[in-house]
């Protein structure tokens, strides 16, 4: 297994964010992790990266844990969300390849160049973040997060910001990327039709616990208990939400 977690929770004060989650992804699998806000998707990617450490339970990466092998985890992950703030001032380039030292990339410049072109952005490459637009930016992340060709990729909200267009050839950038890099993904998104695209399994979360498991179609058949001849996760997430919000004192 690329990564393991085996029965984690994390708790702040009184709050359980992540509440005996337990899951697995295989080598070159592209596996979701959804549900409302503030089922624990964020806390547990937080776990996974080792920013926090559980209260209980462990996580294991590459079949390692970070106890004494964090450097050599980290080498051969990334990440990516709409949320991470790179120097306004300095350029796209500028950038990108503070990164690629970073991750001690070889031939950073061409490595750069492919990416940049590939997320159709190479007209930025000399355009400070600061002038880009959110879009854009996500944009720059992506290129980021495929830099060191990592064996593990977590990717939060990769299509945020995007119009349809746009949100299409990312998709499939990526899922192409995957491939030629043997990357395995773990996805987050609010984009259900994104996640019935991109991913072979998903883990829905709710109130920091798994709730179901399985292939979007088993997933959805499990929440709506219905036998449903294709997925349909935006109604589960509708569903969930709804009931998420109908407990709420």
């Amino acid at each position: 297994m690329v990564l393991e977690v085996a029965n984690v929770s994390k708790s702040f004060g009184n709050f359980k964010a992540v509440d005996d989650v337990s899951f697995s992804i295989r080598e070159r699998e592209l596996v979701g992790l959804v549900g409302p806000n503030g089922a624990g998707k964020t806390t547990t990617i937080q776990m996974i990266l080792g920013l926090i450490s559980p209260n209980s339970g462990q996580i294991r990466i590459f079949g390692k844990t970070f106890d004494n092998n964090r450097e050599s985890i980290l080498e051969r992950m990334n990440f990516t969300a709409p949320y991470v703030n790179y120097p306004p001032r300095l350029t796209v380039i500028e950038n990108l390849m503070i990164f690629a030292r970073l991750y001690n990339v070889r031939h950073a410049s061409s490595k750069i160049a492919e990416l940049l072109r590939m997320f159709e952005i190479a007209d930025l490459t000399n355009k400070p973040v600061s002038r880009l637009s959110s879009g854009q930016t996500t944009r720059v992340g992506l290129c980021k997060a495929f830099l060191n060709d990592p064996k593990l990729l977590l990717l939060d909200e990769p299509t945020a910001f995007l119009d349809p267009p746009s949100s299409h050839l990312i998709k499939h950038s990526v899922l192409d990327l995957q491939k030629r890099c043997d990357t395995t993904i773990l996805l987050t998104s609010h984009s259900m039709d994104d996640v019935e695209e991109m991913c072979s399994r998903i883990y829905f979360l709710s109130h920091g616990k798994v709730i179901a498991e399985g292939s979007p179609l088993e997933v959805t058949r499990a929440i709506l208990k219905e036998d449903r001849k294709e997925p349909a996760l935006e109604e589960v997430f509708l569903r969930v939400a709804s009931k998420r919000s109908n407990e709420t004192p």
